[in-house]
């Protein structure tokens, strides 16, 4: 069992004002040293400063557990707003958890139903199956056989919340002092508003019961699975669920699955993605593998639905326009479209020329342009040339920085979702049909070449 995390506001100030004074002191040693060093080895050291103030924030935010180590999860996957090196040390966070002991299992079935877990199910695990930062899976089942997965609530974790957020937009602003790639201030502390009010709906798992019923009541999608909620034995920290038989990605893939049946799941898991955002207009916004069951019958189950976002039909529209023009202006050199697209979605301001939105932000954010885009170059795509996530080039970074001006409320959501997707998808090796039914059909190229 690991160590308790700090539960008191001067004990997680301390680690909080200890994680601030490591930040100082390595960027006034980072600073000096720059003043002595060649330019190309001034490129390496500030990759290595940028893993340290990683390290440094990834340091604090475990020892806090809970809440602060779900916020260490969500910032690793924010792509566009922190460099490389702090979120390869954040994305640790995704594979530590705390274990929940039986006699808090059963202080939280008291609290929330006067009652042990034995009293309420007729059979309940006592060692669960999952954990992860808010809580933990286990199973159980019903006097009339229906088997369950119930989810709980790590207990007192939701009081954090606040006290976190603060922590790390202090610590962020700190460090924004010593790096010209961490966004600026008020960039930081939007970022921060949407994780607490998104953290707050994950710990609410009333509010993850509703969703998943408007998404069971909606999805018209076959081959897709919402697991059922058994309102009776659940509340805002305890929800409890149909138990779907299945398969994680992992291991799936270990049973060698030929290549049609890559391709039948690749196209599910690809329709399901364009089917939220532009037609039921909400996004399953948790990319993670561990949220999606290789079922019989050629069925795919979705889980966990704490982190949903709804999309809006202008957010939609823009993209289409910006991803488009993207494709278009590779032949007619113009990308005038482009910038009025993202003007729309609030990347940048409306004073930036067409000339330097093409001379000086396109070229910087080419590589992952690229990378979004590859899949829809053709018809028919093969995910296993599906190009590795482009590597960061600090000159490049710090001109978008410079030049971008913040974001579309729905962007950061719909990028981690469509990212994970991409890497789900090479990883099955799928063929995939990506000339969908709810995309403008004339964001796709017939004439290119066409994926046997």
């Amino acid at each position: 069992m690991s160590k308790n995390p700090p539960s008191s506001k001067l004990g997680r100030s301390a680690i909080s004002g200890l994680a601030l004074a490591h930040v100082g002191i390595s960027h006034v040693g980072h600073k000096a040293r720059q003043l002595t060093r060649k330019d190309d080895a001034k490129i390496t050291a500030q990759d290595q400063h940028e893993a340290e103030l990683g390290r440094i924030l990834f340091r604090a935010l475990n020892q806090l557990k809970g809440t602060a180590l779900k916020l260490s999860q969500m910032l690793s996957m924010e792509t566009d707003f922190l460099p490389v090196g702090i979120r390869r040390e954040l994305a640790k966070g995704c594979y530590q958890v705390t274990p929940l002991n039986r006699a808090l299992v059963h202080k939280v079935f008291s609290r929330e139903f006067g009652q042990a877990p034995e009293q309420v199910f007729a059979q309940f695990d006592a060692v669960s199956f999952a954990a992860a930062s808010l809580g933990q899976v286990h199973h159980a089942s019903l006097a009339d056989g229906t088997q369950l997965a119930v989810k709980i609530q790590y207990p007192g974790i939701a009081a954090s919340i606040s006290s976190d957020i603060r922590m790390l937009r202090g610590l962020l602003h700190t460090m924004a002092l010593g790096s010209d790639l961490i966004p600026r201030r008020e960039l930081v502390d939007r970022i921060m508003s949407e994780l607490e009010h998104k953290l707050a709906e994950e710990l609410d798992y009333g509010h993850e019961a509703a969703q998943l019923r408007w998404f069971a009541e909606r999805v018209r999608l076959p081959g897709i699975v919402i697991p059922a909620v058994l309102t009776s034995h659940s509340s805002q920290r305890i929800l409890s669920m149909q138990r779907l038989d299945g398969l994680h990605l992992d291991e799936w893939l270990a049973t060698g699955p030929d290549q049609a049946t890559r391709d039948h799941y690749g196209q599910l898991l690809f329709d399901w993605f364009w089917h939220s955002v532009c037609e039921l207009g909400r996004l399953h916004a948790d990319p993670h593998p561990g949220n999606f069951l290789f079922m019989a019958d050629r069925q795919l189950g979705v889980l966990d639905f704490g982190c949903t976002k709804s999309i809006s039909h202008g957010f939609c529209a823009s993209m289409a326009k910006a991803w488009h023009g993207l494709l278009d202006g590779k032949l007619t050199k113009s990308f005038a479209p482009v910038r009025l697209a993202y003007i729309e979605l609030g990347l940048i301001r409306p004073e930036l020329s067409l000339q330097d939105f093409e001379t000086q932000l396109l070229p910087a954010a080419a590589a992952l342009i690229d990378w979004q885009l590859q899949p829809f170059t053709m018809r028919r795509f093969d995910f296993r040339h599906k190009t590795a996530y482009p590597a960061p080039d600090t000159s490049h970074g710090k001109t978008l920085v410079r030049l971008a001006q913040t974001y579309h409320e729905d962007m950061p959501y719909f990028d981690r979702a469509y990212m994970g997707m991409m890497h789900m998808l090479k990883k099955i090796g799928a063929v995939v049909d990506t000339g969908n039914p709810w995309l403008n059909p004339e964001l796709f190229r017939p004439a290119l070449t066409q994926v046997a």
